[in-house]
């Protein structure tokens, strides 16, 4: 853990034990097939991507090159483990395929919307203004992270969607030698640390198989996760090593996914015991139209808090801890809100119900 390795990915990989990464995100070769050199308006060359680990002699050998690495990934991911796979036009629709062939579980496609994409210099086309992310589990049974909340937070308290906005990566981000970029493709920031809060846990394992001047595992680093990582090129591998060597764990309670972290299960009967409730209490609803005596066993007319509360509001399934309220001073008290004291008195667990702009701001 926590190893960047200098190296061909189908050399490493295989040395990886089965079932030990929990992320893995993937910046494969394109395979762009360009030709000729690009040209802006005013006569100058634009550095494009033209390097030799981006060409491939035709699609079956591109399409043989990411099953194998492809295999080796879903031995290597834990059975509820993510993975995410980065592409454009030429490439993505066939691994998309292959993905699905070889058994993978697709749960989003998501698009980077590019703020400043490169335009098209020639006029013959619309702006290439996105790229395309598939996230993917083993299968469809996985039981994979999703840190709902803690995205939900980070898009301004709305539920994110499958459209992400973001630059592409310039200026100080943009890791470079003499002055000029070091790496063609190196992705931003922000989208790597999308993928990681909302797809893993503090301490996970996060792999990059392609990383090349090294943002994954620099953003891992950062977020409290550890890392492995792999590349051939010893151009990118020495920026990348200096890259993640320089990097420092950030300390914020969203990083530690706070949001997302499930409350301790609580019984009314263990409630009654430690005198939060007490037997022939009245529970009552918030217009105090209904009013039901609590039993010993924390039924209410022989029926749970939820099942109830869903009969008298003709629904077929409700939390029951939202819909009752119980007499306090002769005043309405809700008893999620007594829940919450038993969770931080009893068990230690203090419920968040969103994170303070300032304390978890990023």
């Amino acid at each position: 853990m926590n190893k960047l390795f200098l190296g061909d990915t189908f050399e490493i990989l295989p040395v990886l034990k089965d079932e030990s990464v929990d992320l893995i995100f993937i910046d494969p070769p394109y395979f762009m097939q360009t030709e000729g050199n690009l040209i802006r308006s005013e006569g100058t060359f634009f550095d494009g991507i033209n390097e030799e680990w981006d060409k491939f002699g035709s699609f079956e050998e591109y399409d043989n090159f990411t099953i194998k690495y492809l295999k080796e990934i879903k031995r290597i991911m834990k059975k509820n483990a993510s993975l995410w796979i980065i592409g454009s036009f030429q490439n993505i629709y066939r691994i998309g395929n292959i993905l699905q062939n070889l058994g993978f579980w697709i749960i989003n496609d998501i698009i980077w919307k590019k703020s400043n994409p490169t335009p098209n210099f020639k006029g013959t086309r619309f702006t290439n203004s996105h790229e395309t992310l598939l996230w993917v589990v083993k299968n469809k049974n996985a039981k994979y992270t999703f840190n709902y909340k803690t995205m939900k937070y980070l898009n301004g308290g709305k539920q994110m969607g499958s459209v992400w906005e973001i630059p592409i990566c310039a200026g100080k981000e943009r890791v470079k030698t003499n002055g000029k970029k070091a790496h063609p493709s190196q992705k931003p920031e922000k989208l790597l640390e999308n993928i990681i809060l909302a797809t893993s846990k503090p301490k996970d394992v996060v792999l990059d198989p392609f990383m090349g001047v090294g943002t994954t595992p620099a953003i891992a680093k950062r977020l409290g996760r550890k890392y492995v990582g792999i590349e051939k090129e010893k151009k990118y591998f020495d920026l990348a090593k200096k890259r993640v060597e320089e990097e420092k764990v950030v300390e914020n309670p969203l990083y530690k996914n706070v949001l997302d972290i499930k409350p301790p299960k609580v019984k009314i009967t263990d409630m009654i015991k430690k005198g939060y409730f007490k037997e022939n209490e009245n529970f009552l609803d918030k217009d105090e139209n209904f009013i039901f005596k609590l039993d010993k066993n924390g039924k209410l007319q022989g029926n749970s808090i939820h099942k109830l509360s869903a009969e008298l509001q003709n629904k077929i399934n409700f939390n029951g801890w939202e819909y009752w309220y119980v007499k306090r001073d002769n005043k309405l008290v809700s008893i999620n809100k007594i829940r919450k004291e038993y969770w931080k008195k009893e068990t230690g667990y203090e419920h968040i119900n969103r994170c303070n702009r300032q304390y978890c701001h990023i």
